[in-house]
């Protein structure tokens, strides 16, 4: 009676399972913001993650505008102004470091190789960092932008002109941000993909127009900051915040942006799948 109730059981088990639909395989939408949300409760867990976004914008503004904008414009005001929107896009292109170091810890945790083997959409894991990064640029930018509006900084492009800049900026961090997903998946540990991230990083952020007019420099070195994507966005940035922005401007940034997300997003993604 025993094996009876036992077989019966089986069956009702296999038959319920028959029935039942397999759920429907989610699209690369849905598994590449699963993997944003991912990245934002890691923020909620290790809060030192925001100190990038927080205390490095606030103190590279008031250190270059107090210590340098007398110096530099004659006035710490009239220098706020040439100031603010550069240190509004070298705090989001540092910050855009931190996706390829964020990759590079889960490959050297065994993360990678779990998320490979998964069911979805393959780029899901990259593109779901990048949306969680955005979030990132997003709060540096503001915090930037209500510092310098506390210290005297005045727009005349407008609340219009600074979001404008704003999404100009995150357009440019979320393309730059595929050469330092590169970096993650071709070097070894995080802290090497730190430092060779920054030093690629720091002579196009120092040798640019964020700080000073490149009109003072020499020839050689002002063809170089005139043509560095870094000094075309800070441009761009400035025009639409100073509401004179001009569409040639904005196109270069577009461009630029462009060129970077089909050069290194097909990198990226060979490296990914052949990553050993």
């Amino acid at each position: 009676m025993s094996t009876e109730n036992a077989q019966t059981k089986q069956d009702k088990m296999k038959s319920a399972l028959v029935e039942q639909s397999r759920p429907s395989r989610p699209n690369g939408l849905i598994t590449s913001l699963t993997f944003a949300w991912r990245a934002l409760l890691k923020i909620k867990y290790v809060p030192e993650q925001l100190l990038d976004v927080t205390f490095f914008p606030v103190m590279f503004t008031l250190m270059f505008t107090y210590l340098f904008g007398g110096a530099l414009a004659g006035s710490t005001n009239e220098y706020l102004q040439f100031l603010l929107p550069g240190i509004l896009v070298q705090t989001v292109v540092f910050t855009t470091v931190y996706t390829g170091v964020a990759l590079n810890t889960d490959i050297s945790q065994g993360t990678f190789d779990r998320f490979r083997s998964l069911p979805i959409w393959s780029p899901s894991p990259l593109v779901g960092a990048l949306i969680a990064d955005a979030f990132r640029y997003t709060i540096a930018s503001i915090i930037v932008i209500i510092l310098g509006i506390v210290l005297g900084f005045r727009p005349s492009g407008g609340i219009i002109g600074i979001v404008l800049g704003i999404v100009l900026i995150l357009i440019f961090a979320f393309s730059l941000s595929w050469i330092f997903t590169v970096i993650g998946l071709l070097l070894q540990t995080p802290k090497s993909v730190m430092g060779i991230s920054m030093t690629l990083l720091f002579p196009f952020t120092f040798a640019s127009n964020i700080f000073v007019d490149p009109a003072t420099m020499p020839s050689w070195l002002r063809a170089f900051v005139n043509a560095n994507p870094v000094s075309i966005l800070t441009t761009a940035v400035r025009g639409l915040m100073r509401g004179r922005a001009s569409v040639g401007e904005m196109g270069l940034v577009l461009l630029s942006s462009a060129i970077l997300v089909i050069i290194f997003a097909p990198i990226t993604m060979y490296l990914y799948r052949n990553k050993r």
